[in-house]
């Protein structure tokens, strides 16, 4: 075995890659990172039946666009069948397997489990776990249809590409002391094993579907960031050893321990992700922000030509501090893109068709009609004396605008509105609400 760290995440490709999944991927990641170790890819594709090459090309697209590289890999298990044949033979041939009849199927093998062992090894997460084989079972090794089992499998690959250190979830405390068998009637070296605890809804149950999304394409499409993803994910279970949540990439590989990963189950928690996912829009740079909004705008059906791009990225770059996903920008300017903007009916009633409301539409319509340079600088005096001669807050005047020119009581600064929208679309919006 090598001296130099070496881990693998091997993913069946019978789904899209979940939550779970992504951050046991993630983990290992981290430790081959932060150690300058190995991580290999292995496809785990031998259920004939459930593997597909849809799920496969999903599972390498999200974790590419979680940036969760690998080293060596892909290998497919199902191109190793001639592998696992001769390791079989092996056993049967030192008499440690077995022919069984699988009844209507044609025969397996069987790999006879030694009785009166004690199974103990030090998990990197959990401390000392012991098995007893007496309760274990004699184990198939390659079922009648010629392929490997799970453990099987897995043992001759993890020994063939020098595995290390198998970092999973803990749904495979179980195997571990049937492949630690396996391990020893070969001959092989043991690798170290630590097993992450799941990953549980806010209601305390398995993460499931019905907790929300669970695959990263799910969260891809709704317009998280890979780098909050990444960051979120890295803390479900593990703790840089104090209270820092908001984390670079390198400061994660920097700062991750397998020892630092907790022996309890994580919560996962849609509203801290949604927060993270926020706080890295407002920090991202104008133009990546600018072409990660586009396809949400043209599944919109905004027109985007129509409009200059520097126009369009400053509309952006003013409701990036509104938004908490991507998906989110294509409602909030909505009212950029419309000919007929949609109205709330009650915000209209309340700000707009009150009397004093049509008073100062008339009023900033007869102020701003005149104005040549139609920006903040020369917007803004107009407005104030609007408010001034009416004895108003400066909102009574800005809120019956703002609902004027986009629909609804919450916008950015109603001068950059104006400013975005110029003086011909603001004056016919104007008039459109006038009486």
């Amino acid at each position: 075995m090598t001296d130099k760290i070496r881990v693998r995440f091997a993913p069946s490709p019978t789904g899209y890659l979940h939550i779970g999944g992504a951050r046991t991927a993630l983990y290992n990641y981290l430790l081959a990172r932060h150690l300058n170790g190995t991580l290999v890819l292995r496809i785990e594709d031998t259920d004939q039946v459930r593997s597909t090459e849809e799920s496969t090309k999903a599972i390498f697209d999200s974790l590419k666009w979680l940036g969760i590289t690998w080293d060596e890999g892909p290998f497919y298990q199902s191109q190793r069948k001639d592998i696992y044949s001769q390791h079989a033979q092996k056993l049967l041939d030192e008499g440690k397997a077995v022919y069984r009849e699988d009844p209507g199927k044609g025969k397996a093998i069987v790999f006879k489990m030694p009785l009166g062992r004690s199974f103990i090894f030090e998990d990197l997460v959990h401390g000392t776990i012991k098995f007893e084989s007496d309760l274990l079972g004699d184990q198939v090794l390659v079922k009648s249809d010629g392929f490997p089992t799970y453990n099987f499998a897995c043992v001759i690959d993890d020994s063939l590409m020098n595995i290390t250190h198998i970092i999973r979830g803990d749904d495979h405390i179980s195997n571990t002391p049937k492949q630690i068998a396996l391990y020893e009637a070969l001959g092989k070296p043991i690798p170290k094993f630590g097993h992450i605890p799941l990953i549980m809804g806010e209601d305390g149950s398995r993460l499931s579907k019905r907790h929300g999304h669970t695959s990263i394409g799910e969260y891809q499409d709704i317009g998280y960031l890979p780098d909050a993803v990444f960051n979120f994910l890295s803390l479900m279970g593990w703790s840089p050893g104090d209270d820092t949540e908001l984390m670079t990439k390198d400061e994660i590989i920097k700062r991750f321990t397998i020892e630092r990963v907790k022996d309890k189950p994580a919560q996962f928690n849609i509203k801290k992700l949604t927060w993270m996912n926020s706080h890295y829009l407002k920090h991202l740079p104008l133009e990546q922000l600018y072409q990660l909004s586009k396809p949400y705008m043209e599944k919109a059906g905004y027109n985007l030509s129509g409009h200059p791009e520097a126009k369009i990225s400053k509309l952006i770059d003013l409701y990036r501090e509104r938004i908490r996903v991507l998906s989110e920008i294509a409602e909030v300017t909505k009212f950029f893109f419309e000919d007929r903007v949609s109205y709330q009916a009650e915000a209209v009633e309340k700000f707009v068709k009150t009397a004093d409301g049509q008073q100062v539409l008339t009023m900033i319509r007869d102020g701003v009609s005149p104005v040549s340079e139609f920006n903040t600088a020369s917007l803004e005096p107009v407005l104030r004396q609007v408010a001034e001669s009416k004895g108003l807050k400066f909102q009574g005047v800005a809120q019956p605008l703002r609902v004027t020119l986009t629909g609804t009581t919450v916008s950015p600064g109603i001068f950059e509105v104006m400013e975005l929208l110029g003086k011909e679309r603001v004056l016919a919006r104007i008039n459109g609400c006038l009486s």
